[in-house]
Protein backbone atom coordinates (compact mmCIF):
# COMPACT_ATOMS: atom_id res chain seq x y z
CA UNK A 1 0.00 0.00 0.00
CA UNK A 2 0.97 3.65 -0.81
CA UNK A 3 2.08 6.19 1.69
CA UNK A 4 2.45 9.95 2.29
CA UNK A 5 4.02 11.72 4.93
CA UNK A 6 1.77 14.05 7.38
CA UNK A 7 3.15 17.08 8.27
CA UNK A 8 4.19 15.47 11.48
CA UNK A 9 6.30 12.77 9.80
CA UNK A 10 4.20 9.83 11.05
CA UNK A 11 3.15 7.75 7.35
CA UNK A 12 -0.48 8.21 6.41
CA UNK A 13 -1.47 5.73 4.13
CA UNK A 14 -3.98 6.51 0.80
CA UNK A 15 -7.07 4.27 2.88
CA UNK A 16 -6.39 6.73 5.93
CA UNK A 17 -6.35 9.64 3.95
CA UNK A 18 -9.74 8.17 2.00
CA UNK A 19 -11.08 7.11 5.47
CA UNK A 20 -11.01 10.53 6.80
CA UNK A 21 -12.81 12.08 3.66
CA UNK A 22 -15.45 9.73 3.31
CA UNK A 23 -16.01 10.20 6.80
CA UNK A 24 -16.20 13.96 6.29
CA UNK A 25 -19.06 13.59 3.46
CA UNK A 26 -20.67 11.06 5.28
CA UNK A 27 -21.16 13.44 8.48
CA UNK A 28 -22.23 16.02 5.63
CA UNK A 29 -25.02 13.70 4.08
CA UNK A 30 -26.59 12.73 7.70
CA UNK A 31 -26.83 16.54 8.41
CA UNK A 32 -24.18 15.38 11.65
CA UNK A 33 -22.44 19.16 12.03
CA UNK A 34 -20.68 17.52 15.30
CA UNK A 35 -19.02 15.07 12.74
CA UNK A 36 -18.44 17.44 10.79
CA UNK A 37 -16.56 19.71 12.82
CA UNK A 38 -15.28 16.32 13.79
CA UNK A 39 -13.17 16.26 10.53
CA UNK A 40 -11.30 19.34 10.70
CA UNK A 41 -8.49 20.51 12.91
CA UNK A 42 -9.17 24.03 15.08
CA UNK A 43 -7.64 26.33 12.93
CA UNK A 44 -9.26 24.71 9.83
CA UNK A 45 -9.64 27.09 6.89
CA UNK A 46 -12.46 26.64 4.99
CA UNK A 47 -12.70 28.26 1.32
CA UNK A 48 -15.52 27.48 -0.89
CA UNK A 49 -14.93 29.60 -4.64
CA UNK A 50 -17.68 32.09 -5.14
CA UNK A 51 -18.24 32.60 -1.79
CA UNK A 52 -17.08 36.48 -0.49
CA UNK A 53 -14.96 35.34 2.17
CA UNK A 54 -12.70 32.53 3.69
CA UNK A 55 -14.04 30.98 6.99
CA UNK A 56 -11.24 30.43 9.48
CA UNK A 57 -11.23 28.15 12.46
CA UNK A 58 -14.52 25.54 13.74
CA UNK A 59 -16.51 28.90 14.55
CA UNK A 60 -16.56 30.30 11.40
CA UNK A 61 -16.51 26.80 9.34
CA UNK A 62 -19.89 25.76 11.97
CA UNK A 63 -21.77 28.88 10.79
CA UNK A 64 -20.90 28.13 7.04
CA UNK A 65 -22.20 24.70 7.27
CA UNK A 66 -25.60 25.15 9.58
CA UNK A 67 -26.81 27.88 6.49
CA UNK A 68 -25.34 25.10 4.29
CA UNK A 69 -27.24 22.18 6.09
CA UNK A 70 -30.46 24.28 6.00
CA UNK A 71 -30.54 25.23 2.33
CA UNK A 72 -29.69 21.84 1.03
CA UNK A 73 -30.32 18.33 2.21
CA UNK A 74 -27.64 16.41 0.46
CA UNK A 75 -28.81 12.82 -0.43
CA UNK A 76 -25.38 10.98 -1.83
CA UNK A 77 -21.96 11.92 -2.51
CA UNK A 78 -20.45 9.60 -5.42
CA UNK A 79 -16.95 9.81 -5.69
CA UNK A 80 -16.06 10.15 -9.59
CA UNK A 81 -12.18 10.26 -9.08
CA UNK A 82 -9.75 10.72 -6.34
CA UNK A 83 -5.97 11.94 -5.93
CA UNK A 84 -3.57 11.37 -3.17
CA UNK A 85 -0.56 13.54 -3.02
CA UNK A 86 1.97 14.44 -0.14
CA UNK A 87 -0.23 15.85 2.79
CA UNK A 88 -3.45 16.33 0.47
CA UNK A 89 -6.47 14.75 -1.41
CA UNK A 90 -8.10 16.23 -4.64
CA UNK A 91 -11.71 14.86 -4.64
CA UNK A 92 -13.77 14.94 -7.58
CA UNK A 93 -17.97 13.73 -6.92
CA UNK A 94 -21.49 14.17 -7.82
CA UNK A 95 -23.89 15.28 -5.01
CA UNK A 96 -27.38 14.97 -5.07
CA UNK A 97 -29.23 17.28 -2.79
CA UNK A 98 -32.81 18.74 -2.20
CA UNK A 99 -32.95 22.03 -1.96
CA UNK A 100 -35.34 23.04 0.60
CA UNK A 101 -33.85 26.48 1.84
CA UNK A 102 -31.94 29.29 -0.28
CA UNK A 103 -28.95 27.63 -1.65
CA UNK A 104 -26.90 30.43 -3.56
CA UNK A 105 -29.73 32.78 -3.04
CA UNK A 106 -32.29 30.87 -5.03
CA UNK A 107 -35.43 29.44 -3.64
CA UNK A 108 -35.24 25.91 -3.89
CA UNK A 109 -38.49 24.66 -2.98
CA UNK A 110 -37.86 21.28 -2.85
CA UNK A 111 -36.03 20.40 -6.14
CA UNK A 112 -34.16 17.81 -6.32
CA UNK A 113 -30.71 18.94 -7.64
CA UNK A 114 -27.71 17.04 -8.77
CA UNK A 115 -23.78 18.69 -9.61
CA UNK A 116 -20.26 18.07 -9.89
CA UNK A 117 -17.96 19.04 -6.54
CA UNK A 118 -14.47 19.41 -6.61
CA UNK A 119 -12.52 19.87 -3.29
CA UNK A 120 -9.18 20.14 -2.30
CA UNK A 121 -8.36 18.80 1.12
CA UNK A 122 -4.69 19.23 2.72
CA UNK A 123 -4.55 17.50 5.96
CA UNK A 124 -2.38 16.86 8.96
CA UNK A 125 -2.37 15.13 11.20
CA UNK A 126 -5.27 13.17 10.72
CA UNK A 127 -7.46 15.74 10.64
CA UNK A 128 -8.34 18.31 7.71
CA UNK A 129 -6.56 21.64 7.77
CA UNK A 130 -7.68 23.44 4.37
CA UNK A 131 -10.48 22.39 2.51
CA UNK A 132 -11.45 24.45 -1.16
CA UNK A 133 -14.38 23.43 -3.01
CA UNK A 134 -15.43 24.15 -6.10
CA UNK A 135 -19.01 23.60 -7.07
CA UNK A 136 -20.80 23.56 -10.43
CA UNK A 137 -22.64 26.79 -9.27
CA UNK A 138 -23.77 26.86 -13.61
CA UNK A 139 -25.32 23.61 -13.28
CA UNK A 140 -26.99 24.45 -10.05
CA UNK A 141 -28.29 27.65 -11.26
CA UNK A 142 -29.43 26.18 -14.22
CA UNK A 143 -31.90 24.02 -12.05
CA UNK A 144 -32.96 25.88 -9.91
CA UNK A 145 -34.13 28.72 -12.22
Amino acid sequence: MSTVTATDGHPSTKASLDTLVDNHFAAEVDGDLLRVLATFADDVEHDVVGNPSVSSGKDEVAAFYRQLLSDLRLEKITNVRRYHGENFVVDESLVTATAHGTPFGIPGRGRTIEFRLLHVFDVADGVITRENAWIDSASVFAQLA
